[in-house]
């Protein structure tokens, strides 16, 4: 491995005494005279705000779309002190409620200002923020209450309902409810009925108006978050995020942007729709707080989510593959309806600034005429201003990742973290092609080593080092609440043990190849990673999303497919077959089609005989939370994709034995 990314901390070691062996132990290049050192006068995500509000109190901090005539308008902004004199009235008010530092609040709904304005007034009085996800359940909603032992929650006025589905159980601990909005009168009563007080947004910020109370010191070892994982088995965790964590990654990203020559400023904007109970955009916008940026929220409607960002012009963009894909799908759409003339001049323009950017150019370098003459409608179709798209959360496509490279006109950054490490934990860098489908080099805040599997044949000592991502560094969290055993099983001599497989690639990045646990065995002793499967098949472009399955009674995989609609289409019109999206999915030519397509790129990629997928059903309902078949960040929940597929599974064996 060439060492211009990482430098070596420590040799790795061949296992002995019943331990596994473990490769060297690496670091950024960035932090090759050790790890940036704490910020001045930051001890606490109270200190984030804080200093900004000092720094540049008239500043814009959080914006939303004005409602007019029913329709989402312009931005309008609150100021970095407008949101702290409302913090200050929040803050007090949660503790005329009785709740003091230690003390547990909620926050339940899609994000927004008053989603922000809480969370700060959670900082600034020492209290655990609890985040719900907007898209659990009743019944997740009442374990986490009970399991956090929530005292009061504030909850976008729509879910109220859903907080009084969790009664009776959760109001042994559960005492306030507070909406972002108003509180309709039933809802009042039924609350009142358990004893508990319901108030509005207006309502809630005079409540506490006639009373003082001092802010406690805040220390960096004090928790502030209890971030529960919608887990793919299982309860949902709930992992312990210090204000320690959280600074020490904002350090860290800090120094990673600076050394790329991306530095932030308070002239930055950002579009906030990813969910804010997610690690992934709560720390990013930390982020922004810090550099006393802007934050403007998008009003709900994902379908409608570009037009949120033609009207904010946002210069950074973070997003899931799913939504990545969405735009790629959307722009590959617009060229093949432009016709002949347009779509071969893309296509020239595309070929000529790849090329250049893989012999070395910047992207704004590549070729200017491209960029002014082509690629500027899709720059300005995002708003203009975007200079940095960072994905997460799950694995983004190679050829989704490279397209957006050449025609967005911004550096398209590729990261990998856990809510354990605080997020952000690797990231690619901009202007290097060879980083493409990996997540990049590690962050100048962690060390990081990879440990073998055996059961999977992964050696982390090979010419080629695979193994568990294993990190150690001050971002890893401080446990799982209330379950020391989980966390004795990932935690080990101060290492995390992620779970995931990686490869270090030789440009010092790493590539995600698998799950350690998701493997099983075939009925002839043959053993499956079934996630790196997921990811060859993945790449078949007439697919949007493939769950493999297999087990040890049976000689082969199956599979469930969520085809792409507009190729599905596309072919039954070349070949002459009628219906509507439902009917191609049941057609057997289609299934025909698509196993023939899978079966090419599984002939590509050398795959063995028996991780060749022998039958599969086409779903045209993509995969989802509301099916209970996906978490929030876009996993796949196994168990609960088998049980709704049972039969289907079923079926698909005995029509094939």
């Amino acid at each position: 491995m060439t060492m211009d990314r990482l430098v070596e901390v420590e040799k790795g070691s061949n296992g002995a005494d019943g331990r596994l062996s473990v490769g060297p132990t690496y670091r950024s290049v960035f932090a090759k005279d050790g790890f940036p050192p704490p910020i001045p006068g930051l001890d606490s995500c109270w200190d984030v705000f804080r200093l900004s509000v000092e720094k540049c109190p008239g500043n814009r901090m959080l914006g939303r779309r004005e409602i007019v005539n029913g329709k989402p308008g312009k931005y309008v902004w609150l100021t970095y002190k407008q949101v702290y004199d409302i913090v200050m009235k929040v803050g007090a008010s949660i503790r005329s409620c009785g709740v003091e530092k230690g003390g547990r609040c909620g926050i339940f709904g899609a994000n927004s200002t008053e989603w922000v304005i809480s969370m700060e007034a959670c900082n600034a009085h020492g209290i655990y923020c609890v985040p719900l996800y907007d898209t659990l359940g009743a019944g997740t909603i009442e374990f986490v209450i009970c399991h956090a032992e929530v005292q009061i929650v504030f909850v976008e006025e729509k879910k109220i309902g859903e907080v009084l589905k969790t009664f009776p159980n959760s109001t042994k601990f559960l005492k306030t409810i507070v909406s972002f909005g108003k509180v309709p009168s039933e809802q009042r009563e039924e609350g009142e009925k358990f004893g508990l007080a319901l108030y509005s947004w207006d309502e809630f910020l005079l409540l506490g108006s006639n009373q003082q109370f001092d802010l406690p010191i805040n220390k960096s070892t004090d928790i502030c978050t209890i971030m529960y994982t919608s887990g793919t088995t299982g309860d949902p965790k709930g992992v312990l995020i210090s204000n320690e964590n959280i600074i020490t990654l904002i350090a860290g990203v800090d120094k990673q942007l600076i050394s790329m020559n991306e530095q932030m400023s308070e002239k930055d904007v950002y579009l906030s729709y990813l969910p804010l109970a997610h690690i992934f955009d709560r720390v990013i916008e930390e982020l922004f707080i810090f550099n006393g940026a802007s934050i403007g929220f998008w009003h709900g409607d994902v379908k409608l989510l570009v037009e949120d960002i033609r009207e904010l012009k946002p210069t950074i963009f973070c997003a899931v593959p799913r939504v990545l894909d969405r735009i790629y799908t959307g722009l590959q759409n617009r060229i093949s309806s432009g016709g002949l003339l347009k779509s071969t001049l893309f296509n020239i323009a595309y070929k000529y600034k790849l090329r250049n950017m893989t012999k070395g150019s910047r992207h704004e370098e590549a070729s200017l005429i491209s960029d002014k003459i082509v690629f500027s409608k899709v720059k300005q179709g995002l708003g203009g201003n975007i200079r940095l798209i960072l994905s997460g959360a799950a694995p983004l496509a190679t050829h989704v990742e490279e397209f957006l490279r050449v025609v967005t006109c911004a550096h398209v950054l590729q990261g990998y973290g856990l809510t354990e490490t605080c997020g952000g934990t690797f990231v690619s860098q901009p202007n290097d092609l060879s980083m493409l489908g990996t997540v990049g080099p590690p962050l100048p805040n962690v060390d990081v080593r990879l440990e073998s599997v055996p059961e999977m044949n992964y050696d982390a000592l090979a010419d080629k080092p695979r193994g568990e991502i294993c990190i150690k560094g001050n971002t890893l969290f401080q446990g799982y609440y209330k379950r020391e055993d989980l966390t004795n099983e990932v935690m080990v001599d101060g290492w995390f043990h992620t779970g995931d497989i990686g490869e270090w690639q030789r440009d010092g990045s790493m590539k995600i190849i698998d799950r350690k646990k998701n493997i099983f065995k075939l009925s002839q002793g043959e053993y499956v990673a079934v996630e790196n499967l997921e990811n060859i098949y993945g790449l078949v472009a007439d697919i949007d999303a493939i769950w493999i399955y297999g087990n040890s009674f049976e000689s082969f995989l199956v599979a469930v497919i969520n085809p792409n609609k507009e190729a599905l289409e596309r072919w039954a019109q070349g070949n002459g077959i009628r219906g509507d999206f439902s009917a191609l999915c049941e057609h057997p030519k289609a299934k025909e089609y698509i196993l023939g397509e899978l079966a090419k790129i599984g002939k590509e990629k050398k795959l063995k005989g028996f991780e060749f997928i022998k039958a599969i059903h086409l779903d045209p309902e993509p995969f989802d939370m509301e099916r209970d078949l996906l978490t929030p960040t876009y996993k796949k929940k196994r168990p609960q994709m088998l049980k709704h597929y049972k039969g289907i599974i079923e079926g698909l064996y005995k029509s094939t034995n």
